[in-house]
């Protein structure tokens, strides 16, 4: 029988990035004793946990690369469960290509070796859509191919392998959620690593004219990322060890609108420029949800809330940082 959330010593590694920092905050409300984050920064800010630290969490500023260290966490503060947040962004596999591939791999080996030496109970390891590359049939399910186009979408994969090979090798309880696009509230917005959202907020509300790359029919199937963490964790008591679920919300958005509904929701009117196509770039992600809508009650706000609800964010960050 799986731990319970409420009353458990909980874990989130990548717990001050985006998606982490919501699942730490969803993960108090749920009734954890004490949920502890380690993060190394890279794209973590202190200022996602603010509400969580408040509450109780704590913080290690340290690596998940670093075995030792996190054996030692997961050990000291008695750890019942793992949710693995860990990774460094696609963008960045075009800047340090080995070191993008090497951290989703290397955080997931040592939570495995840990895992397996009996030191915690539950492994939820957060994948990516970026495994299965583009679309080689629609609409994307579990037994997608995977067919990674850059370093960051390798890692993914190798680690998702891995976590497989260990629940067959070793009866580990540890199993895969597979979220596409997140967008929402605390995504990074600073260049290089910002995806298209968040950047091209930064921009129209910095002056500068927002961008496209190649054609912009480029598609992604985007998911708030509060749709995401609430899936999460409906899923957790449901999931087979070694199993994947798909988190999506059924619905391909092209690059074009997307710049546009942000445009039109910051009254921009001015001139989108026209960039060269980036290299290993997904042509589309299109998923469908019927095996997660089969498992829970799966909800999603449409993209036009959604991205409203993620603009208003932005223009209000922006307001606190400039007064």
């Amino acid at each position: 029988m799986r731990a319970e959330i409420k009353g458990a010593n909980i874990l989130v590694t990548g717990g001050a990035g985006f998606i982490g920092s919501h699942l730490v905050d969803e993960l108090q409300n749920q009734g954890a004793a004490k949920v502890f984050i380690i993060d190394n920064m890279f794209l973590g800010k202190e200022e996602n946990l603010e509400q969580a630290i408040s509450q109780g969490a704590v913080l290690f500023k340290e690596d998940a690369e670093n075995y030792p260290r996190l054996e030692a966490i997961i050990e000291d503060y008695g750890i019942d469960i793992v949710f693995n947040c860990a990774t460094k962004a696609l963008n960045y596999s075009f800047i340090d290509p080995r070191d993008a591939f090497v951290t989703n791999v290397e955080v997931v080996g040592n939570l495995l070796e840990i895992q397996r030496r009996g030191k915690f109970k539950t492994l939820c390891h957060f994948s990516s859509s970026e495994v299965y590359g583009t679309a080689v049939y629609e609409p994307m399910d579990e037994q997608h191919p995977y067919n990674a186009t850059t370093t960051y979408a390798g890692g993914k994969a190798a680690a998702d392998m891995m976590l497989k090979t260990y629940v067959n090798m070793f009866d580990v309880d540890a199993f895969i959620v597979r979220p596409f696009n997140n967008y929402g509230p605390r995504q990074n917005s600073e260049p290089p690593l910002a995806g298209i959202i968040p950047i091209t907020c930064k921009k129209i509300l910095s002056g500068q004219q927002p961008e496209i790359h190649g054609t912009g029919e480029q598609s992604r199937d985007f998911i708030y990322v509060l749709d995401t963490v609430d899936a999460v964790l409906k899923l957790y008591k449901l999931v087979e060890p070694g199993h994947e679920v798909n988190i999506s919300a059924q619905g391909t958005i092209s690059m074009n609108l997307v710049v546009e509904q942000i445009c039109k929701l910051l009254d921009y009117k001015g001139e989108i420029l026209k960039k060269p196509r980036r290299g290993a770039d997904v042509d589309c992600h299109n998923a469908t949800n019927a095996l997660v809508k089969s498992l829970i009650d799966f909800k999603t706000i449409s993209f036009e809330e959604g991205l409203t609800k993620t603009v208003d964010w932005y223009v209000q960050r922006l307001k606190l940082m400039s007064s």
